[in-house]
């Protein structure tokens, strides 16, 4: 599950489609737009473009949820560790154990086996647990990514007149001279710091094991973990 990327990829596409159907501030019913021969009102559309990877790499709030996945991974990586410490060598002591003979009967070993199994059933439970918890707030932190720039996007585009305004990598060519990205960064910046800006990270979470499931077997295999944020499919 590899978080941020994923997330990044989906969020971006979402939401630079979003913003080509940002509607004209002009307000004209479209027949009374001059038309071409062909019977179009290309010519007169008014349509700018901006680039999605420097707006992901410059808005304060992309940044922002970036640094607010990394920490969670974190937190992820370090509960994965100390259980698949303290499974290690509870079962290490179990082998020592059983080669040194210091089982006096079987119902003191199985003993120890089925602590060693709770201990890896409620490590399993915790970890998946904690997996959910980050990939919700990732989803919304990925629907207020979309709605933040969704939101200025239509505002922009209306306040400027623009008819479209277009992903970058959509486009097999336009003219430099209708780059808007520089504007629009500035504006989501100077948008989302003005109502504090930060993406607060969700409390760390306790120790406790959540509620057991039937299987008394876990994997301690590393799942995969977010990475750097890709907006560009």
């Amino acid at each position: 599950m590899n978080f941020i990327k994923h997330y990044t990829k989906l969020a971006l596409f979402a939401a630079l489609v979003m913003m080509m159907s940002a509607t004209s501030c002009n307000d004209k019913p479209a027949a009374e737009a001059p038309k071409s021969a062909g019977g179009t009102a290309m010519e007169n559309l008014k349509i700018r473009y901006i680039d999605e990877d420097s707006i992901m790499a410059n808005y304060n709030l992309a940044k922002d949820i970036n640094e607010a996945m990394l920490r969670r991974q974190n937190q992820f990586d370090a509960a994965q560790k100390q259980r698949g410490n303290e499974i290690s060598k509870f079962g290490n002591a179990m082998q020592q154990k059983y080669q040194n003979n210091q089982y006096l009967t079987e119902e003191a070993f199985n003993a120890d086996q089925a602590k060693l199994q709770k201990m890896q059933a409620e490590a399993e439970n915790y970890l998946a647990g904690l997996q959910q918890s980050i990939q919700n707030e990732l989803n919304q932190s990925q629907m207020q990514l979309l709605d933040s720039i969704d939101n200025f996007m239509k505002d922009y585009a209306k306040k400027k007149g623009f008819d479209m305004v277009l992903r970058k990598s959509a486009t097999l060519y336009i003219d430099e001279k209708y780059d808007v990205t520089e504007e629009v960064v500035e504006g989501l910046n100077k948008r989302y710091n003005k109502v504090g800006g930060k993406v607060a990270p969700a409390p760390a979470k306790t120790e406790s094991a959540p509620a057991k499931t039937a299987a008394p077997t876990v994997s301690t295999e590393k799942p995969a973990t977010p990475g750097k944020v890709d907006l560009k499919k």
